[in-house]
């Protein structure tokens, strides 16, 4: 499969119904947005570069806009929406279009029995909002679908573990690497659109 458009991405997603996650007393609930745009030939996804912050697990990676579910928050959607809006000053009920859900993808936060599962939305981005980064966005950067899904970008880094260095798999995106668990992300998001599709490693 070589389209990409939003178009196909839409008709993909619509049908598609994700696997409900069992959650526990000790499940931790999040949400990321998968913020696309249409950029002539090409389908673009909005990154975060996360600031640096000890303590945070997630500290100085690349990912989707979002975070922990509020008691406030309804449901995940607002969630995704609200961080969204935090971090980017990007109000997706004004200039987004939700496509639908994707795969629920469990993370590991490096704590002790924390289990923690984040649900992505994906978002069509309409019109021309002013991106505006909070404290906690170092950057943000626009990555080439195509690019990810054709191996294009592919790339890999050093990065530290318990015991020393481990190279890791991931997408470069303007000199960044998308690694980790928005990489896993992407690999459900790119399974669902083609079923034939197959991860890279090195």
């Amino acid at each position: 499969m070589s389209d990409l458009s939003i178009a196909t991405i839409e008709e993909r997603i619509r049908s598609y119904e994700p696997t409900r996650y069992e959650v526990g007393e000790k499940t931790r609930l999040a949400a990321v947005a998968a913020v696309l745009r249409q950029q002539g030939s090409e389908t673009q996804a909005l990154f975060i570069l996360r600031a640096r912050k000890d303590g945070d697990p997630w500290s100085g990676h690349m990912a989707f806009p979002g975070g922990h579910k509020d008691p406030e928050d309804s449901d995940l959607q607002e969630t995704a929406v609200r961080e969204t809006l935090e971090e980017l000053n990007v109000d997706l009920v004004k200039h987004g279009r939700l496509l639908g859900r994707l795969e629920h993808v469990k993370a590991n936060p490096g704590r002790a029995n924390i289990d923690m599962v984040v649900t992505p939305y994906v978002y069509l981005l309409e019109g021309e909002p002013e991106i505006v980064p909070n404290e906690e966005v170092a950057d943000y950067h626009w990555g080439s679908l195509q690019k990810m899904f054709s191996g294009e970008a592919l790339t890999s880094r050093e990065f530290q573990v318990p015991g020393g260095t481990q190279s890791f798999p991931g997408y470069d995106v303007e000199g960044e690497i998308v690694w980790g668990l928005t990489y896993r992300v992407l690999d459900h998001f790119f399974n669902l659109l083609d079923p034939n599709w197959e991860r890279r490693e090195f």
